[in-house]
């Protein structure tokens, strides 16, 4: 039975959690699975190299600590903002999604994490940052190179 290896494409079924169960991403719950070539750095490198090896058919669990994933939570990622600086009909909610033009002219997807009486605190990391994930993953089939 063939493994799979890099530069093979493959088709695979995962679930996503936190440490405390919590799913962030299921290819069971959106009923279709992924595809991606072995190899290539769309996906985390401790999924892929989980993937390298296995049969189709063939499950596995592994846990991937923030530093194999989307990096530690970095406070400089955490910014202030004066509310008068934001469009005014632009309505501020606790989780709500911005995109945002930092000083540097590049654009950052950011989450508003607290309202005060004259400021939004807006966090620049990934949602997944600082977090150990757990991936259960299915290979459902080995497409070759």
């Amino acid at each position: 039975m063939a493994q799979a290896k890099s530069g093979d494409r493959v088709i695979v079924h995962y679930s996503g959690s936190l440490e405390d169960g919590t799913i962030f991403s299921s290819t069971y719950e959106e009923d279709e699975p992924f595809e991606f070539t072995l190899g290539e750095e769309n996906v985390l490198a401790s999924f892929q190299n989980a993937v390298i090896g296995m049969n189709e058919g063939e499950t596995k669990t592994i846990s991937v600590p923030p530093e194999d994933g989307y990096g530690e939570h970095k406070t400089e990622f955490v910014l202030k903002m004066e509310k008068d600086q934001a469009p005014p009909e632009l309505e501020l909610d606790v989780g709500k999604k911005l995109q945002v033009r930092l000083n540097d002219g590049t654009t950052r997807v950011v989450n508003v994490v607290a309202i005060t009486e004259d400021s939004v605190i807006l966090d620049a990391n990934d949602p997944l940052a600082g977090k150990t994930l757990k991936f259960e993953i299915e290979l459902v089939q080995i497409i070759g190179k």
